[in-house]
């Protein structure tokens, strides 16, 4: 359906089945392994939003003249038929040419434009907000999934622009887009620099500063030396109590350290038989499980004693007076001591890996006094809070980038961001025109 909205003058409304021919591309069968007759082929993989990613582009076989029917050329639109996700669905780029004799896959639509439509323009409204909205309403289905189609893609509805307004909107839509492009990589630099900031201030928890008169010379211990009792584990999930009312903790907690309530009833026999699990202040929870990246993670807790459990992927440590938590916590989120978790962490195929409580109690790390614990715990603590600071402000800043690229869209297609030329040839002698120069093919079009 055609929207109802004003246009400007000169403009007109389409759908993408008058102004290109539109098919699907070929399923990948055992029949078509590569052998005799194999040519590039295009799969889901390779398109991203607004651009392709060629770095692994496999073969497939071809028979008869399918190559001559299905054959992509320079300007062809490429756009994915089905995503799990409402954001990713539809993904579109478009074709550079730059592999010779590509085909492409039966879960890619190609679109062929006419004569004197860009493909740079079009490319430009469908991943504008108003296009993704006429995106999502096409693809929606009573079922919940989000799925296109030849017929659904050849329905999408677009406010065609006379051919030099096209060349206009998309050179000062490439001109803005290369700025926010640049603010985007500045951004990300900066927020690598940040992680490398993070990164070194926990490292002094590791290699003392020389500021320290003791700094080269502190003992090095194990965990199992600092303990006031012995690791716990957590409860295992078949005895989690039901209900609401006591708070329980999940692997999230660690991984994000947010010890937010998930607040479970527990009756007072319950209560009796997970007492040992509950958390006072100072505990350290670490991670035993999880995935190779985050396995080993720890999180202090810091709150009023709390009537909190905590799952048996969990480990507990409760220190001895040798150690501060804040400083211990410190050192078991250092890089180095991120890596002693991860290379000793072992599972079979398929599982997550894991450590067990030897290999945290073997941990080793320098105890400095507990004067001096405190006060590199406090520096790095300041430091670190600076790092999260200029992390959320580097996340706003790309928020606000990313609002900058959708208001130059939005202009461009009410007519706002170039001037409009009354001698310009009419949107509608345009479509009459593309609509006239159909070209017969070989292959089934919708639209086409």
């Amino acid at each position: 359906m055609i929207p109802g909205q004003n246009l400007p003058p000169n403009w007109c409304w389409t759908t993408l089945g008058e102004i290109a021919s539109i098919q699907g591309g070929i399923q990948k069968q055992p029949k078509r392994a590569p052998k005799d007759n194999a040519f590039p082929f295009l799969r889901v993989a390779n398109v991203m939003r607004g651009k392709l990613d060629l770095s692994e582009v496999h073969r497939i076989e071809l028979f008869g003249d399918e190559l001559n029917r299905l054959r992509l050329q320079p300007g062809d639109l490429l756009i994915v038929e089905g995503n799990g996700s409402p954001s990713e669905i539809g993904r579109l780029g478009i074709w550079d040419g730059s592999i010779q004799d590509c085909v492409h896959q039966n879960h890619i639509i190609r679109a062929r434009l006419r004569a004197d439509i860009l493909p740079a323009y079009v490319a430009a409204y469908w991943n504008s907000a108003e296009g993704a909205r006429g995106l999502l309403d096409l693809a929606s289905s009573t079922s919940g999934l989000y799925t296109l189609s030849v017929s659904k893609v050849s329905g999408f509805a677009i406010p065609l622009a006379p051919p030099e307004e096209q060349n206009r909107i998309v050179a000062e839509i490439e001109k803005h887009q290369s700025r926010v492009d640049a603010a985007l990589s500045a951004l990300q630099h900066a927020r690598t620099l940040v992680t490398r900031f993070r990164k070194a201030a926990l490292s002094i928890t590791v290699t003392p500063p020389r500021s320290f008169a003791g700094a080269g010379h502190y003992p090095r211990v194990t965990l199992e030396d600092v303990l006031r009792e012995p690791l716990r584990n957590g409860h295992s999930a078949k005895a989690s109590p039901n209900g609401h009312g006591i708070r329980t903790l999940t692997l999230s907690a660690v991984t994000y350290r947010d010890f937010g309530e998930h607040n479970t009833k527990i009756t007072a026999a319950q209560a009796e038989h997970v007492k040992g699990l509950w958390l006072e202040p100072g505990d350290i929870l670490i991670e035993r499980s999880n995935t190779p990246e985050l396995v080993g993670s720890s999180a202090l807790f810091e709150g009023e004693p709390a009537y909190a459990i905590f799952p048996d992927l969990l480990i507990r440590i409760r220190t001895n007076d040798k150690v501060a938590p804040t400083f211990l916590e410190l050192v078991l989120r250092a890089e180095s001591s991120r890596t002693y978790f991860r290379q000793r962490a072992q599972g079979s195929a398929g599982t997550m890996p894991k450590i067990d409580q030897g290999i945290i109690e073997r941990f080793e790390f320098h105890l400095p006094p507990v004067s001096d614990q405190i006060e590199v715990s406090q520096r790095v603590r300041g430091m670190l809070g600076r790092a999260d600071r200029l992390e959320a402000e580097v996340l706003r800043a790309g928020k606000r980038a990313a609002r900058l690229r959708q208001s130059i869209l939005k202009r461009a297609f009410e007519g706002r961001l170039v001037p409009q030329d009354p001698n310009d040839e009419p949107a509608e002698t345009l479509l009459l025109r593309a609509v006239g120069e159909r070209p017969t093919e070989p292959w089934k079009t919708r639209g086409g």
